[in-house]
C-alpha cells in the first residue's frame, strides 16, 4: 500500500508539473508518455515473436512517437522542429501530404528490415508497428491540437480532459465497489457493473459542469460534450485494453508504476477518448 501511494504521488506531481509547466514541459512529458506506452505495447505485441525483441520495441516506439514529435514541435514552435526540415525539402508538396509520403517510406523500410530479421510472420509484425502508430501515436498527436488555443498552449484544456477521464475511472470503480450488482461486460471485465458505469458517467458530467464554471477555455456545451466522449469512449477504451490483455493472458501492461501497472494501464481510457474528443470539438463547436 505504501509503495502504491508513493508511486501515485510521484505520478501526480510529474503530471501537474508537465501540464502546467508550459508548452515545452508538456511536450517533453507527453513525448515520454507516448514513447513509454509504445514501448510497453510493442513488448506485449512482439513477446510471442522472441526474435530481436529489443530492436522491434525500439523501432515500434520510434515510429509511433513520430506523429507527436513532429506535430508538437511545429505547433509549439520549438527549437527542434523536424517539421521544418521536411517542409524545406520541397515547396511543391503540402506538408501533410509530404508527412504521409514519408510515413509510407518508413513502412516500406520496415518491409525491407523484415527480410533480414528471419521472422516467420513478417506481415503480422508490420501490422504491430502500424497498430502502435494508430492506437497510441496519432491520439497523443491529436492532444496537441486540443491543447492549443488562439494564444498558444492552454494547460487547463489538457488538465480538464485528464480530470474528466480520471473522474470517470475513479468514480466508476468507487460506485461499483459500493453498490454494484449487475455486470456490465462480464465477458471482458467481470468486475465492471452497470451501477459503477452509470455512477462514473454521472460524476463525469458533474465535473464537466464545474469545469465550465471555473475554466473558461471551453464553453459549457464543449465541456459537457467532452464529458460525453469520456463517459462513452473512456469506458470502451478500458474494455478494449482489458480485451487485449485477456487475449495474451496478462494482468498489467508493465511494472513502471508499482501497484498501478504500466503507463498503458494508466492511459488506456485517455488514449481512446482523444480521437473522439478531437472530432467532437471540430464538428460540433467549429474548432478548438
Amino acid at each position: 500500500m505504501k509503495q502504491r501511494a508513493i508511486s501515485a504521488t510521484i505520478f501526480v506531481i510529474a503530471m501537474l508539473g508537465g501540464v502546467f509547466g508550459g508548452a515545452t514541459a508538456f511536450y517533453v512529458l507527453f513525448a515520454l508518455i507516448t514513447a513509454g506506452c509504445l514501448w510497453e505495447l510493442m513488448g506485449l505485441l512482439f513477446a510471442a515473436e522472441g526474435n530481436h525483441l529489443r530492436l522491434r520495441k525500439v523501432l515500434g516506439a520510434t515510429l509511433g512517437v513520430l506523429p507527436f514529435l513532429v506535430y508538437g514541435s511545429q505547433q509549439f514552435d520549438l527549437p527542434f522542429q523536424p517539421y521544418l526540415f521536411v517542409a524545406n525539402m520541397t515547396d511543391s508538396v503540402s506538408p501533410i501530404l509530404l508527412a504521409i509520403l514519408l510515413l509510407v517510406l518508413l513502412v516500406f523500410m520496415l518491409f525491407i528490415l523484415e527480410l533480414f530479421l528471419h521472422s516467420d510472420r513478417p506481415f503480422v509484425n508490420i501490422g504491430h508497428y502500424l497498430l502502435g502508430v494508430v492506437y497510441v501515436g496519432v491520439p497523443f498527436a491529436l492532444l496537441v491540437a486540443i491543447s492549443c488555443g488562439d494564444d498558444g498552449y492552454v494547460p487547463m484544456r489538457v488538465f480538464g480532459l485528464l480530470l474528466l477521464t480520471w473522474t470517470n475511472d475513479t468514480m466508476a470503480y468507487f460506485v461499483g465497489s459500493k453498490i454494484g450488482k449487475h455486470p456490465f461486460f462480464s465477458r471482458i471485465s467481470p468486475k465492471k457493473t452497470w451501477e459503477g458505469t452509470l455512477g462514473g458517467m454521472a460524476f463525469t458530467f458533474l465535473a464537466a459542469w464545474l469545469l465550465a464554471r471555473w475554466v473558461p477555455e471551453f464553453s459549457t456545451g464543449s465541456w459537457l460534450l467532452l464529458a460525453g466522449c469520456v463517459a462513452v469512449f473512456g469506458t470502451l477504451g478500458d474494455l478494449v485494453e482489458s480485451m487485449f490483455k485477456r487475449s495474451i493472458q496478462i494482468k498489467d501492461s508493465g511494472s513502471l508504476m508499482p501497484g498501478h501497472g504500466g503507463l498503458l494501464d494508466r492511459f488506456d481510457s485517455f488514449i481512446f477518448v482523444l480521437p473522439f474528443a478531437w472530432l467532437a470539438l471540430l464538428l460540433c463547436t467549429g474548432g478548438f
